[in-house]
């Protein structure tokens, strides 16, 4: 972990961390980035879509590449064929989604109910790649079955370097409020560098999750939606609130960078949210958010970030 400074990764989220966002997470102060995650299988079959999900910046240094799947040996390969073509420093399971259509078949966080399986997958996965392996799980699946420790502990004995913990069940998706007691158990269960996840939305919430669990780094998901920003705060100790005008010069760099790397018609489509999370709170913003989605080129999408 780094010295000096609350450590923080950018949890991966699907549909918003992809390149152009990671990369200007890493340039307002986050210390890990995390791809979107890959289907295991999907890599296998060589898919091309797939692939794209896995370009990593040149300055995003250390990198997570997160891979999903419930197979040791699918996983495993996926991992081969990864690291002759992806510079990633780190591999990371996913134990955490709780979509439907990943867990009903058997990935994500549906891996919590089988700790068997997933002390499997981890030492097949780390049989396989040189590179770190870490894990992203959930305090368990349902609040009948809160096993997070159980599962860290299998991970680690399996070759795992880093867990992360989101404090919520499965069950929960992202309502209520993450049980931090959670991570607590699992720093206490394993010998490895443990990050906490849920709820940390500024410096206060950080550095109470830090002291309540022992955690050696908190990830932020949801509270960088629109707000870089926070990295920076962390990085400080300070929290940074950016002006009107740090945000506009923010979304037409950021409108820029996707459409440069997706082409004009997906970028501007993708961004409509991005630029919704942007401008939250800000006066007008409801109509804003109403041009925005309408928003069908470049030009007519910078215009109005340009009018706020």
């Amino acid at each position: 972990m780094t010295e000096g400074h609350i450590y923080t990764v950018l949890s991966p989220m699907a549909g918003v961390t992809d390149i152009s966002f990671r990369e200007i997470c890493r340039e307002n102060g986050a210390d890990l980035t995390v791809t979107e995650m890959v289907s295991a299988k999907a890599v296998t079959y060589g898919n091309k879509k797939t692939y794209a999900l896995c370009r990593l910046s040149d300055m995003e240094h250390p990198a997570a590449l997160q891979l999903f799947g419930s197979e040791p040996d699918t996983m495993a390969e996926a991992v081969r064929i990864l690291s002759d073509q992806i510079p990633f420093d780190m591999i990371d399971i996913n134990m955490g989604c709780p979509m439907p259509k990943i867990v009903n078949n058997g990935e994500g966080s549906a891996l919590m109910k089988d700790p068997l399986l997933a002390g499997k997958i981890v030492e097949a996965v780390a049989n396989a790649t040189d590179r770190i392996v870490t894990v992203k799980m959930r305090a368990g699946f349902d609040p009948m079955h809160i096993n997070a420790p159980e599962v860290a502990h299998a991970a680690a004995e399996s070759g795992a370097g880093m867990i992360t913990v989101h404090g919520r069940t499965r069950e929960q998706y992202y309502e209520g409020k993450a049980d931090w007691n959670i991570i607590a158990m699992v720093k206490q269960s394993v010998d490895i560098p443990v990050i906490g996840n849920g709820d940390v939305c500024d410096v206060l919430s950080a550095e109470k999750m830090i002291c309540m669990t022992g955690c050696d780094g908190v990830a932020i998901g949801r509270a960088a939606r629109g707000n870089p920003w926070i990295f920076r705060g962390l990085r400080e100790k300070k929290d940074y609130i950016p002006t009107i005008e740090e945000k506009k010069e923010m979304m037409l760099r950021h409108l820029e960078m996707t459409v440069r790397e997706k082409g004009e018609y997906i970028g501007v489509r993708e961004m409509r949210k991005h630029i919704g999370w942007y401008t939250a709170g800000i006066a007008g913003s409801a109509k804003l958010r109403v041009n925005i989605n309408k928003a069908e080129t470049w030009d007519e999408m910078r215009r109005l970030i340009s009018d706020i």
